[in-house]
């Protein structure tokens, strides 16, 4: 799979459009180049402006513009799974990001990302805020805003633990008995780190359980690293824990939120699980 990195920055006054300077830069032919860039391959600075994603091949750079194109093949002929509008409320909406997309694109694209289907869902498009983010392997609900002022609404309220998210997992073994409540709270890169879950049931023959998890902080990895750290990797988590490979991927899924809407005071609660 052929990847491809290019940096430069514009400095003649012939003003030459994206595509002439891509071109006589890289060895790709014109429609490999307008679908990098309508994936959202190419990054834009220009002068006074915050970086940027450039689709549009036909655009005319000036002197000083500086792009990034990050051409990677395997990435860009991905097929992204279909995200679920669960519920439009606006100023914000809240999603069901299935495993496999990522939340928000990388420097090599965006195509594969909650946020950019998110962007070709509505018509008119509307800005688009991550509110918090879930792995590429993990699916369940997320909001995104839709506005900055509505981007800070949640990120106070998340910061004021106004935001409870629940989890659904498949772990390996027993890690205890149907309706047994425990806590891990073991530090995780030397910070106070607490996950707080209850076993919901447990097949003998599988040897898996299957449990309901809240955290009360949000560390990297946090309820997989945990579980794993206490002997009950997650089913198919491709980096933690052992005796837990899974050909349906990694069986953890953000299955709720409840929280009381910032602009009306309502209490609003979702619950979704494909688990």
């Amino acid at each position: 799979m052929k990847k491809l990195s290019i940096t430069t920055t514009i400095d003649s006054d012939k003003k030459p459009t994206v595509l002439e300077v891509l071109g006589a830069l890289s060895d790709l032919p014109p429609e490999r180049i307008e679908d990098a860039l309508a994936k959202g391959a190419l990054l834009l600075r220009r002068k006074g402006r915050r970086r940027e994603r450039l689709r549009d091949p036909s655009t005319v750079l000036r002197r000083g513009d500086r792009l990034e194109f990050h051409y990677n093949e395997g990435l860009l002929a991905r097929v992204p799974p279909a995200a679920e509008l669960v519920d439009d409320r606006g100023r914000y909406s809240v999603w069901y990001k299935p495993p496999g997309l990522m939340t928000q694109g990388t420097r090599e694209g965006d195509h594969c990302s909650l946020l950019r289907r998110v962007e070709l869902f509505f018509d008119p498009p509307r800005p688009d805020h991550p509110v918090h983010r879930l792995d590429r392997e993990t699916g369940g609900l997320l909001i995104v805003a839709h506005d900055r002022p509505a981007a800070a609404a949640f990120s106070k309220l998340i910061q004021t633990g106004g935001l409870e998210k629940g989890y659904l997992a498949e772990v390996r073994g027993k890690p205890g008995k149907p309706g047994e409540l425990r806590r891990v709270d073991f530090p995780l890169d030397g910070r106070r780190a607490a996950t707080v879950f209850r076993v919901l049931a447990y097949d003998e023959q599988t040897d898996i359980a299957r449990v309901a998890a809240s955290i009360e902080t949000g560390r990297l990895h946090q309820i997989r690293r945990h579980l794993a750290m206490i002997g009950h990797p997650i089913i198919g988590d491709p980096r933690y824990g052992r005796r837990n490979k899974n050909r349906e991927g990694l069986r953890l899924e953000a299955c709720s939120l409840r929280f009381i809407c910032p602009f009306t005071g309502e209490k609003r609660n979702y619950f979704l699980s494909r688990l």
